[in-house]
C-alpha cells in the first residue's frame, strides 16, 4: 500500500514536470511527507531532484527532507549548494539529526558547515560528531528532561510548562544528583498521580535501563525493544547523563541493521546500493564474490582430480548439480536462522553446541529423506545400483555437512568478534560447493570400484 501510495506521487510528479505544472507540483511537493518525498528522489535523476528541492519553500520541509535522504542523493545536493544555505536548513533541525547529517557528508564540506552554522545547538552537534556513528553517543538526543531529587511534582509539571516545551521526548523525567548523575527516573504518568506536593525521590524509579555512550547502538536497539520503553538514557563513564535515545531512532537502527546483514548475507555489501551508479555497484560486489570464484576454481580442480572417473561413468555428472545445490541451501537455511537468531538475542554465543547440534540433526533428517528420492530417481533412471546409493548418501553427507557448516560458522564468528552476517552468503555456499563435491567422487569412486 505504501509503495503503491510512492509511486502514483513519483509518478505524478514526473509528469507535472514534464508538463511544465510548476505551481501543480509545489502544491504537491509542499504537501507531501518528507519520507515520502525522499521516497520519490530515489526515482528521478540528479537535475529533477535539484528542482524538487528548490520547490519545497519552507525551511523546517527542507530541514525533514534532508533527515530522511539517501546519504548519496544528500552528497549530491549539498555539494551544489552555499555552504550559508545548507547551514540554514541545518539549523532548523534537532542536534542529534544535524550531527547525522554532517557526519554524512565530505569532512571538507563538514567542517565548512560546522563553521557556519550559528544556533545553540552548535555545541550539541560538535560533541556529538566525537562519537562513532554506530554507538549510543552518536545517535543520541542531548535535549532531555533532567530535574533534582528534591524537585516536588507540582515543581517538575511547571518546569515541563515554561522550560522543557520543545523537548522530543518529554515522556521520561530523569533526576539527578548535584553532580548531573543519573538516580532514578520517573514517568509522565507517574508525575500527574502523584499529590504535587510529593518529591520526585518518593516515587522515582531507581532500577533504570541505561547504556554508556560507546555501547554499540544495536544492543541500544535490543534494550528499547525487549523492556518496551520509549527512551533509553545514556550516560558517561562516571553516570553523569550524556542525552537519550528515542524509539523512532531505535526504529532506523533496527531497519539498517536488519538491511546491513541481509546485504552481508547476499555478498552485496553492508549499505543500501539501489541509488548507487554502476560503478560503485561493482566495486561493492567484486571482492564478495571472489570467494564463489575461488570455490569455483577448486571445485574445478576437484573434479579435473576424478576426470578418469567421469570418463567411465558420465552419469555421474547428471548429479553434481542436484547434490552442490541441496548443500547450498540447507547451508543458507542454516546459516540464516542462526544469523537471525544472533541478532534478535534469541541465540547466544554460548549455546553453540546446542545449536550445532540441532542443525545437524535436521541436517540429517532432511538428507536422509532427498537421499532417498535422489537414489530412487538415480536408480530408475541407470539401473545401477551402486551408482544410486553413492549418489544418495552424497546427498546425505553434503545436507548434513552443509547444515554443520551453516550453523557453525556463524556461531564461530560471532565468538571471535567478528559480524556472523559475513559468514553466510558466499562464504559458506562456496565450501559447501568444494566440500560436496569432493565427498561426491569419493564415494562414487568407492562404491563403482572405479
Amino acid at each position: 500500500m505504501e509503495r503503491d501510495h510512492v509511486k502514483v506521487l513519483a509518478d505524478s510528479m514526473k509528469r507535472l514536470m514534464r508538463r511544465g505544472g510548476i505551481t501543480h507540483l509545489r502544491k504537491m511537493v509542499n504537501n507531501a511527507h518528507a519520507s515520502d518525498l525522499a521516497s520519490v528522489f530515489r526515482s528521478m535523476s540528479f537535475s529533477s531532484q535539484k528542482k524538487l528541492l528548490d520547490l519545497v519553500e519552507d525551511i523546517d520541509g527542507k530541514s525533514a527532507l534532508f533527515a530522511e535522504l539517501d546519504t548519496d542523493i544528500l552528497n549530491a545536493l549539498v555539494e551544489g549548494m552555499e555552504v550559508d544555505d545548507v547551514a540554514t536548513i541545518l539549523e532548523k533541525m534537532p542536534a542529534d539529526d544535524a550531527a547525522d547529517l554532517i557526519g554524512k557528508l565530505p569532512e571538507k564540506k563538514s567542517a565548512a558547515l560546522l563553521k557556519a552554522i550559528n544556533w545553540e545547538g552548535s555545541e550539541d552537534v560538535e560533541g556529538l560528531l566525537k562519537y562513532k556513528d554506530d554507538t549510543a553517543g552518536g545517535i543520541m538526543v542531548t535535549d532531555f528532561i533532567s530535574l533534582k531529587e528534591e524537585t516536588t511534582a507540582k515543581e517538575a509539571i511547571a518546569s515541563l510548562q515554561n522550560e522543557h516545551m520543545d523537548v522530543e521526548m518529554p515522556f521520561y523525567l530523569y533526576v539527578v544528583d548535584d553532580y548531573g548523575k543519573l538516580v532514578g527516573v520517573c514517568s509522565l504518568r507517574q508525575l500527574v498521580t502523584v499529590p504535587p506536593a510529593t518529591p520526585l525521590r518518593s516515587f522515582m524509579a531507581t532500577d533504570v535501563f541505561k547504556v554508556k555512550t560507546y555501547t554499540d547502538q544495536e544492543k541500544v536497539a535490543k534494550i528499547v525493544s525487549n523492556y518496551d520503553i520509549l527512551a533509553v538514557p545514556v550516560v558517561d563513564d562516571e553516570n553523569v547523563m550524556a542525552g537519550i535515545v528515542t524509539v523512532d531512532d531505535v526504529i532506523d537502527i533496527i531497519r539498517a541493521e536488519a538491511t546491513e546483514d541481509i546485504l552481508k548475507m547476499a555478498g552485496a555489501g553492508e549499505e543500501f546500493v539501489e541509488t548507487k551508479s554502476v560503478i560503485k555497484s561493482t566495486k561493492i560486489r567484486l571482492p564478495w564474490l571472489f570467494a564463489s570464484c575461488l570455490g569455483g576454481i577448486m571445485a574445478f580442480f576437484i573434479i579435473g582430480r576424478f576426470e578418469e572417473t567421469l570418463q567411465q561413468v558420465t552419469s555421474l555428472a547428471a548429479f553434481i548439480p542436484v547434490i552442490m545445490g541441496m548443500g547450498g541451501n540447507i547451508g543458507t537455511q542454516s546459516s540464516t536462522i542462526v544469523v537471525r537468531g544472533l541478532a534478535t538475542g534469541r541465540l547466544q554465543i554460548d549455546d553453540l553446541w546446542n545449536v550445532v547440534l540441532k542443525e545437524l540433526a535436521i541436517g540429517l533428517i532432511l538428507g536422509f529423506v532427498y537421499g532417498a528420492l535422489i537414489g530412487i530417481v538415480a536408480q530408475f533412471n541407470y539401473s545401477t545400483p551402486a551408482l544410486a546409493f553413492a549418489v544418495g548418501l552424497a546427498v546425505i553427507s553434503s545436507m548434513s555437512v552443509a547444515a554443520l557448516v551453516g550453523s557453525m560458522v556463524p556461531m564461530f564468528f560471532g565468538r571471535i568478534g567478528v559480524d556472523p552476517a559475513v559468514a553466510t552468503g558466499p562464504f559458506v555456499t562456496t565450501a559447501i560447493d568444494i566440500i560436496s563435491v569432493f565427498v561426491y567422487f569419493m564415494l562414487a569412486t568407492v562404491f563403482l570400484g572405479l
